[in-house]
Parts: C-alpha cells; structure tokens; sequence
C-alpha cells in the first residue's frame, strides 16, 4: 500500500507542477484535466503526509521507552497507534478504484410496484423525501416527469438530481422499498405490504453514450398535470421511443417543446449508458442481480414499517428509527451506512488472494 501511495503523491506533486506550467495555462483543456486529476488525488495525499508524520512521531515515542520519559511515551503510545489504524482503514478506502461516474449527476424513476393506490401513495412520499434530501444538500432537483395514480399519490415519476457528486452518493438508493402500515382507506386497521421500484442513473453526456437521429421517433402531446401559462394548451410534452431497444422517455417540465425533447434525449442517454455499464458490471460478476427487480413484495433492498416506527436495510442489516424523520429526507445515517458497508466490501474483494 506504501508503494502505491507513494506514487499517488509524486504524481500528485507532478500536477501540482504542471498547474504553473506555462504550456499548461496556455491551454484550457488541458489546464482544467490536469486541475480535475489534482483535485481528485487532494484527500488522499493529506491523509498520507498525517499518516507519514504520525508514523514518525510513534517511532520517536517508542524509542523513548526505557529512558527517564518512558513513562509518558508508554500512555500516549495507545492512542497514537489506534489513529494509525483509522488512518491505515481511511487510506485503503480513498485508494479503492473510483466509480467514474460517481461525479455525475442523477436521474431518478419512480415507480409505483405492488400495492394498488397505497403504493402509488407510497411513491409520491418517497418522491417528496428525495427532494427534501437535495434540498438539505445543496442540490438543484428538478422533477422533469410524473403520472398521477387513480386515487392519489404518482404511478411514477422521473426527477434531476444536480450537484457535487451526486450519484456517489444516491446510487445506492436503486431497489425496491418496502412500506407496511395501515392505509388510511382500510376499515379494519389491518396493515398492508407495498412496493415501489427506485432506479439511480448517471446522466450520461453526449460523449458517453451516442444516440442516432434514425433510431428515434418523437411524438409530441399536451402536458399533463398542474400547468398554467399554456403548459397543457399547447403541444410541448415530448415523448421519445428509441427503436433498438424500445425504450421509452417523456418530458413534460418546459412550456417549449425543444427544451422537453433536450431533457428527453438527456433522459435516454441516461437509461442507454446504465444498460452498458450493467453489461460491464454483468461481466465482471455474472452473480450480480439487477437494480430494482419486478417490484414483486418479496424483492427488497429496504422496508419503512410505519406500526413499529422502524426503518430497515435489508443489504446491509441496518435499522433506525423516527420514520416521520426519514421522509422529511433526513437519511444521511441511512445513506452513510450503505457506503460504509459497500466499500468495506469492496475492500474484502481487493485484499482477496488472486
């Protein structure tokens, strides 16, 4: 591990250079890759000079040990070690490769599963979370789609997430949630079991995933929905199938036309660019299940029961409580949990013999 992060530093040290390079400033390409490169290596550079300079100030206690200030070196020892360790756990993690589309921004679906009216219900509310998330976050949230359910609530729904690093942090949210509580229409107090179906995608650019003109057909149609100012009086809903795969996308957020079938084409690169990275991942683990499911009760990643005011991740055997806290969008701990957990496992993968 000290090889490679001594290479992470002279590397870091080489950018650093190059950002007063005259060649460098001279081209703005190449001055904002190699600023982007520097950034990224920033974290883990400062935490291996502490870990270099705790290293020697645990060699110089140690070698105090046995004279006349051994006494003190033997208490502090302890501690020091200890920070050695988190450091050492903390440099494996930021050494892990990085997802190279953690920096991007998000779209996500949505959808309303097994439940009737209670899981459209259901959806709406998780809906409702994730923009309180943002909003605590600092991120712009947009939501571009949505199709109201029979009795309430949204059959589904398709939002932008835009911000610092967005899918690092909400890819872990793709699945299945899981609501048990009493519909406020069941006579009998009787608790009922719904699902909704949460997708995570990386908006894709036009650089990641190219679309051809051919494949696509567009159909315009009247907006749906709250409006006013002619957003359902004129034609500027876009819907676009992408013939390929049969591929289905709508955007109703603009009162222009040209501006709904961009977000519409944004949304398609999208779902185009998760379908190959699925691939990629399916590659390297054939194992690997895909991101919602069917929606079916039995396939979970997370249930919210509302009787026992208990949250709980199924992947990881994470619980908390305070639902009304959860769905206010406090769910950094949640969230928090699930990087831990997944790049613990990440790491169990690396450290594994070949």
């Amino acid at each position: 591990m000290i090889d490679k992060l001594e290479d992470v530093e002279q590397r870091f040290e080489r950018l650093t250079a190059d950002l007063s390079s005259p060649a460098v400033l001279a081209d703005t390409t190449r001055l904002q890759k190699v600023a982007r490169e520097r950034s990224s290596l920033e974290k883990l550079v400062e935490r291996f000079r502490e870990y270099k300079k705790l290293v020697k100030e645990i060699a110089s206690q140690e070698e105090l040990l046995g004279t006349e200030l051994g006494d003190i070196a033997k208490e502090e020892l302890p501690a020091l070690k200890a920070q050695r360790t988190t450091l050492e756990d903390e440099l494996k993690i930021l050494l892990l490769p990085k997802d190279p589309a953690d920096e991007k921004n998000v779209i996500v679906e949505i959808r309303s599963g097994a439940g009737g009216d209670e899981a459209s219900l259901f959806a709406e509310e998780v809906m409702q979370m994730y923009l309180r998330y943002a909003a605590r976050m600092g991120w712009k949230a947009d939501i571009v789609d949505q199709s109201a359910g029979n009795q309430g609530g949204i059959k589904d729904a398709t939002l932008t997430l835009n911000g610092n690093a967005v899918y690092s942090v909400m890819k872990y949210e793709s699945g299945v949630h899981r609501v048990q509580r009493v519909p406020a229409t069941e006579a009998q107090g009787r608790i009922h079991t719904s699902t909704i179906t949460v997708a995570v995608m990386p908006e894709a650019d036009d650089v990641d995933v190219q679309v051809k003109e051919a494949d696509i057909e567009m159909q315009v149609m009247r907006s749906t929905g709250s409006g006013g100012q002619s957003v359902n009086t004129t034609d500027s809903a876009v819907r676009l199938i992408h013939k390929p795969t049969g591929i289905v996308v709508k955007c109703q957020q603009e009162k222009s036309q040209l501006k709904n079938r961009a977000m519409a084409m944004k949304m398609l690169r999208s779902r185009l660019y998760e379908i190959e990275q699925e691939k990629l991942r399916a590659e390297r683990d054939s194992m690997r299940k895909g991101q919602v499911g069917t929606g079916d009760r039995s396939e979970k990643i997370r249930t919210y029961n509302f009787p026992q005011d208990r949250l709980t991740d199924h992947r990881i055997g994470y619980t908390r409580h305070n639902l009304p806290a959860v769905m206010s969008g406090d769910i950094d701990d949640v969230i928090g949990a699930c990087r831990t957990h997944f790049q613990s496992e990440a790491l169990k993968q690396q450290d594994a013999p070949k």
